[in-house]
């Protein structure tokens, strides 16, 4: 439509704006500018989703038949143990959705509008059709709109058409219908950013109605998979639960059949289920992946659904962009060749310390004429302005503090901007005596930019940078120590090969030439022949440096780090190569082309030895992912643009970019980070990683020593002997055992080596590498070692009391001692150190002190039915209980002797 109709439609003026009251009435009828979003659940039906699980529901049914004959207390404990359980799971569900609704209110939270004749700051989801919004460079855009005014606007659209440069935009053209989106360049869309220049629009869209809130059905198909974790813990409950059920009925039959009371051996089958199933697990689980969650936001990573921590252990293959999550979002100025020769500039970033090298010696650069003009260009022929903690600075103030430096407008200017601040060249300096009087901007048909400065004495002078190969057929000089000399075929030749090294090393190269004008030549278009070149300058994304130490981590831990760009080949493989992530002859690189020509079939065959995509658009992320999971890879992708949504949601594990992501790739994602940091991913992999670790451990302690328990009980009524613990007893060792001591596995420090093993398989089971072995071998030792205890004391003291609370303690220490073995699979206890894990000396300490109490207090001695035991009968209890733990220390100390142990190292949380 022409811009009349389109104001005259939405009812607005472009210098009035919209009155409040009709703002007010807008949003009643278009509804706040926010995407679209499924009607959140009641916490409510939240809560009673918690009780689903298998094993809580048999533990309800647990609880009722306790009540129902008489034993409160034992209803009343399993209940609160599923409470807990239910509680804990409702409070971490809500909290990661409160982490996302607080991280989306960062993106484009306000923008500048037109209201009431008055210019205002307006939060973002407030805006309606119809108000006219003010942009600026560096603006984040809330809504659709079409352009009213522009100045030099050119706008950052990759997040939704996948354009790499930016677009230019106008506003005195109206197209067709059916013109594409990345043509439509009259109109501004939501989640672009502004990288130059200024403008006005009106709004025509928000929210849903946005082409952001239309993409974002696209990902509404793609279902969520159980995790590996939730897989093996809902195979483990069906068995547990199940073997339970049959152990508990035998063990009730037995006893009835000896003429038992009836009353007596339901109720040791209902302890003896309680102490079969696992209740502590879940419970566990959750709050193992809650700390886990919690220690992550701290390393800048927000997890969106809490079993996700653990699939990240899993991970097979990182597929990771390569601008601002590899590299540092910060074009760098490496190089600067002019009057033959070549300087190199060193520094990273925006920061504007660094020193410039001739010779890889240091030197003065303002005492260098040829440089200096070639820094007072790039600097003058520039819209970008550097600022420090996103304040603009000038005079003395600049150089008070050596970071927070930023860049306001275009990414390649900065570059040039701080290049020349580090040589104290400043633009607001050099305008003090030079006035900018025109300006030829930018454009891809042009592929050149020019300025006009005139200085005191009314002479001016034509200012250019651009493409090498443009600037080059413009000039007809060079410039050499104040000379102008004709520019010759050999001069040419030369530049073109320092050109040719420049872009072989991955540098983005743009050529730097003036020209003083005729003073009676006319100030057009015309102005830009007979320049005069003065130089190449190269530019570069420099790499995070943290990133290189992090995927020197993915190859220790058998992690496939995989790049994917929209950047020329020579420029990925070079930063690939620099972050030790390709190597020529044993990676391959493919590019956009490469895919399209190849089949699926030929591409799956591959994909696994594919370490680098270049040229590549978002639409190939999802066919990428689709192929790593085809050869039985546990995939990471990340992604921001709206485009990446599908392959986010696709991937095992979809991250998404907290500072630079849109709304849509946030929702699709299972992970934000809010640094966009690769490293941040490889350090969520090593608490992924971690977490499973624990999971395992407090998995082999729980069955270990709830299978000794079971084997304690059944074993006594297959040979005829009394109850060695009464119901009671057996849900106290339960509650002691289970508790503390487990939850302290669950926070065990991550040991060194976590990183250098290979990925587990994704089709692993739990109980793999021996664990089952460990498990049904120690629970044996435990209920054989309560067995001799009570057998023992029984026959030849002819006491059943004092056999009950021998053998009740008896079980109860075995586990707390097996706790500590069970803090690693490949080391002891005294490799590990005792103090490396504070929690669980406190675990065992507090559980020591409760199961005392129901020896030696009175009130609870009559409750448990237990008898005071003289000092032999606890060297006898201790001895049977921890003689693995007495021989694993006395071998620790004959190794300490002969000086053949190293401490191991551990992560402490």
């Amino acid at each position: 439509m022409p811009l009349r109709d389109v104001l005259e439609s939405l009812k607005t003026d472009v210098n009035e704006g919209l009155s409040t009251a009709e703002v007010a009435r807008r949003l009643d009828v278009y509804g706040y500018n926010e995407l679209a979003e499924k009607q959140e659940t009641p916490w409510w039906k939240q809560l009673i989703a918690q009780f689903q699980d298998f094993m809580v529901l048999v533990l309800l049914c647990a609880t009722l038949i306790s009540a129902f004959l008489g034993e409160y207390v034992d209803a009343i404990t399993i209940l609160a143990i599923v409470l807990i359980n239910a509680i804990l799971g409702f409070i971490q569900e809500n909290r990661a959705e409160r982490s996302i609704k607080a991280l989306k209110k960062l993106t484009a939270p306000n923008a500048f509008v037109i209201r009431n004749a008055t210019l205002q700051h307006v939060p973002a989801r407030e805006l309606v059709p119809g108000d006219i919004l003010v942009h600026e460079a560096g603006d984040k855009l809330a809504a659709d709109a079409r352009l009213v005014s522009v100045n030099n606007l050119e706008i950052e659209e990759a997040a939704l058409t996948g354009e790499s440069l930016p677009v230019r935009k106008i506003c005195d053209r109206h197209f067709a219908e059916d013109t594409a989106l990345g043509d439509r360049k009259n109109m501004v869309y939501a989640g672009t950013i502004i990288t130059r220049g200024r403008g006005q629009s009106v709004v025509c869209d928000t929210g849903p109605h946005s082409e952001v809130g239309r993409i974002a059905d696209m990902i509404q198909d793609v279902g969520d998979e159980d995790t590996p974790l939730q897989r093996r813990l809902e195979h483990l409950g069906k068995l547990l639960v199940w073997g339970c059920l049959v152990i508990c009925a035998v063990v009730v039959a037995i006893g009835i059949f000896k003429g038992e009371p009836i009353f007596l051996m339901c109720m040791a089958g209902i302890s003896l289920a309680v102490a079969a199933i696992p209740e502590g697990l879940p419970a566990i689980v959750t709050v193992c992946l809650t700390l886990g969650v919690q220690r992550m936001i701290k390393e800048n990573a927000i997890i969106r659904r809490l079993p996700a921590v653990e699939t990240l252990g899993c991970v097979t293959v990182i597929c990771s962009d390569k601008t601002g999550t590899l590299t540092q979002n910060a074009m760098t100025v490496r190089k600067l060749y002019t009057a033959g020769t070549t300087y190199e500039i060193t520094g990273s970033g925006y920061d504007i310390s660094g020193d410039f090298l001739r010779n890889k010696q240091e030197f003065e650069p303002r005492k260098d004429k040829n440089l200096e003009l070639c820094l007072i260009t790039a600097t003058l022929c520039n819209n970008s302005i550097i600022k420090q903690n996103n304040v603009a600075i000038t005079g003395l103030w600049r150089k008070k503090q050596n970071s927070g430096w930023s860049i306001e407008g275009d990414p390649t200017e900065g570059a040039l901007v701080v290049a020349a601040a580090k040589a104290a060249i400043w633009r607001e300096d050099l305008e003090k005596t030079l006035r900018r009087i025109d300006e030829l901007p930018f454009e891809s048909e042009r592929r050149l930019m020019s300025v006009v400065y005139q200085d005191q004495e009314m002479s001016k002078f034509v200012y250019s940078k651009g493409a090498p190969d443009t600037i080059l057929d413009l000039c007809k000089s060079y410039w050499v120590d104040g000379r102008e000399l004709q520019l010759t075929d050999d001069n040419l030749q030369s530049i073109r090969k320092v050109h040719d090294d420049m872009t072989s090393q991955a540098l983005r190269v743009l050529a730097l030439a003036y020209r003083r004008l005729v003073p009676t030549e006319k100030v057009d278009g015309s102005i830009e022949h007979d320049l005069v070149f003065l130089g190449l300058i190269g530019m570069i994304d420099p790499p995070r440096d943290e990133a290189k130490q992090a995927i020197q981590i993915c190859r220790d831990a058998g992690i496939k780090a995989v790049m994917i760009t929209g950047d020329h080949p020579n420029t990925a493989i070079a930063i690939a190569d620099e972050l030790k992530l390709y190597e020529l002859g044993a990676n391959r690189a493919l590019t956009g082309r490469d895919l399209d020509a190849m089949s699926d079939q030929e591409f799956n065959k591959i994909a696994s030895k594919v370490s680098v995509y270049a040229r590549v658009s978002p639409a190939h992320k999802l066919r990428i992912v689709k192929a790593l999971k085809q050869n039985g890879h546990i995939v990471a992708m990340t992604g921001d643009g709206v485009n990446d949504a599908p392959a986010v949601k696709e991937a095992d594990i979809g991250i998404s970019m907290g500072i630079s992501g849109t709304d849509v790739t946030k929702e699709a994602s299972s992970m934000i980070l809010a640094d966009d940091n690769f490293a941040t991913i490889v350090a969520a992999v090593e608490e992924g990683r971690g977490i499973y670790d624990n999971i395992r451990k407090f998995i082999r302690y729980l069955l270990s020593c709830n299978i000794g328990e079971v084997l304690t009980m059944f074993v006594a009524s297959l040979v005829g002997l009394p109850l060695p613990l009464l119901p009671v007893q057996v849900l106290w060792v339960n509650l002691v055992t289970d508790g503390l001591p487990a939850l302290a596995l669950g926070v065990d420090p991550t040991e060194a080596n976590c990183m250098r093993r290979p990925p587990r398989h994704p089709k692993e089971s739990v109980f793999s590498r021996g664990l089952s072995r460990k498990i049904a071998s120690r629970g044996a030792q435990i209920g054989f070692s309560t067995i001799l205890v009570f057998t023992g004391i029984y026959l030849l003291r002819n006491d059943l009391a004092l056999a009950r609370t021998m053998a009740f303690c008896t079980l109860v220490f075995c586990q707390l001692f097996h706790v500590f073995d069970c803090r690693s699979e490949n080391y002891t206890i005294f490799e590990l150190g005792m103090l490396t894990n504070p929690y669980l000396l406190l675990a065992v300490a507090a559980s020591t002190i409760m199961q005392l109490s129901v020896i030696y207090v009175p009130f609870l001695s009559n409750i448990f039915a237990t008898v005071p035991m003289t000092a032999f009968d606890w060297l006898i209890v201790l001895t049977v209980a921890g003689w693995t733990f007495i021989l694993s220390l006395l071998k620790h100390i004959l190794r300490l002797a002969r000086g053949s142990v190293k401490p191991v190292a551990v992560k402490i949380r």
